[in-house]
């Protein structure tokens, strides 16, 4: 087996109030290759602060720690600010859930694309319009040329999530972090959208980890699945064998969706036990 793009070993994230710390993230452990990974949970799970804590974009009063974030070889928390920078877009790139919060409302798509090519490249404004045009033809948006002089207010949710996708994989990384990218869309754009990222990822033979609360939207786009609950790491397992999970977190996620080609008259509830915090492991419930 070829090593692991991304390697994380006992992260933590925590933020400090006067009263107490709140423990976003507890000691958590995975590793990502050149392979779709899917981190699932519920709101507060903390999937979003693992995302972000890899590309130290956690501000004060948030504190990140880890015995390891080694990303191709390189101790990401050895990095100056500087030197972060430039992982940051163009080794490891992260697409935001909703393009309203994302885009610059006051700079034209095609600017903004342009910069996210230029400032990790030597390259002249007429080779970054010309790669950035190309970028909005390779995420399927028709006539890119009038989309690249337009400002975000004029294009709709799925052609802005495109655009971000577009602003992330221009500088070529080589880990994708996309961070429930699909949760504003409905579901027919959803589709399309996810098509033409995990063919952009598996053309570039990129590595990319893919946050969502959507159980089955996971299972059917990725390679494995990391199930978080209360900010540790629960159960991982295939995508293609979720069905078949055994930790009770899981199992009760999986139980509370609904299923049109089997139709319950009620939903199951999800019942937490705190054990699960304190001991995540399947061995524990079995």
């Amino acid at each position: 087996m070829s090593k692991p793009l991304l390697e994380v070993e006992d992260l933590w994230v925590r933020f400090a109030s006067k009263k107490r710390v709140v423990e976003a993230v507890r000691g958590i452990s995975f590793s990502v290759g050149r392979e779709r990974v899917g981190i699932v949970g519920e709101s507060g799970s903390g999937k979003s602060m693992t995302g972000r804590s890899i590309l130290r974009l956690i501000r004060h009063p948030g504190e990140v720690e880890a015995k390891k974030i080694y990303f191709d070889g390189q101790d990401l928390q050895a990095l100056s600010e500087k030197e972060m920078r430039d992982v940051r877009g163009h080794k490891i790139s992260l697409v935001m859930q909703d393009p309203k919060f994302s885009l610059n409302p006051v700079m034209k798509v095609g600017d903004q694309i342009s910069e996210a090519y230029r400032i990790h490249t030597n390259a002249s404004k007429a080779e970054a319009k010309k790669r950035s045009i190309e970028m909005l033809n390779a995420v399927q948006i028709r006539n890119p040329e009038r989309v690249y002089d337009s400002y975000p207010h004029e294009v709709s949710g799925g052609m802005g999530q495109r655009i971000m996708i577009a602003m992330m994989l221009i500088p070529e990384p080589d880990l994708l972090i996309a961070d429930e990218p699909t949760s504003a869309l409905d579901v027919t754009v959803q589709r399309r959208v996810l098509q033409i990222m995990d063919k952009l990822v598996q053309e570039r033979g990129m590595g990319l980890i893919f946050i969502s609360h959507d159980l089955n939207l996971v299972a059917s786009f990725c390679d494995r699945v990391i199930i978080m609950y209360g900010g540790r790491i629960v159960e991982t397992c295939r995508a293609d064998e979720l069905q078949n999970a055994k930790h009770p977190y899981t199992r009760g996620l999986l139980n509370a969706l609904p299923d049109i080609h089997k139709p319950k008259d009620q939903l199951s509830v999800l019942e937490r036990d705190p054990k699960w915090i304190e001991d995540p492991s399947v061995d524990a419930f079995l």
